[in-house]
């Protein structure tokens, strides 16, 4: 697989840049930006991806070790979404658990 990335350095640059936008807006975004610097941002994702691109062209596993971190990400927002769901048909039920523990 990663001499399949090293042949094809666009579709890896473009995966690259599609999990640290991602990654960004999981874990790093506080709140909505203004449309300048959004863009200011992202045009700064894409040069910064340049780096990740080289690191692996030059053999490092940075889109799998990415896409580990999304799935991951993936799964954590399952897992809360699944939580909010349960409380939210449950409702009383979790709060007497809660007081009889």
């Amino acid at each position: 697989m990663q001499t399949w990335f090293h042949d094809n350095p666009v579709v890896s640059y473009l995966l690259i840049l599609a999990f640290t936008i991602y990654i960004f807006n999981a874990v790093f975004r506080m709140g909505k930006l203004p449309i300048l610097k959004e863009i200011i941002v992202h045009i700064i994702m894409a040069i910064g991806c340049l780096v990740l691109l080289l690191l692996q062209l030059d053999k490092l596993p940075i889109i799998q070790c990415m896409s580990v971190a999304v799935i991951m990400m993936l799964m954590l927002r399952g897992r809360q979404m699944y939580d909010k769901w349960r409380a939210k048909r449950g409702g009383g039920e979790a709060a007497v658990k809660r007081t009889e523990s």
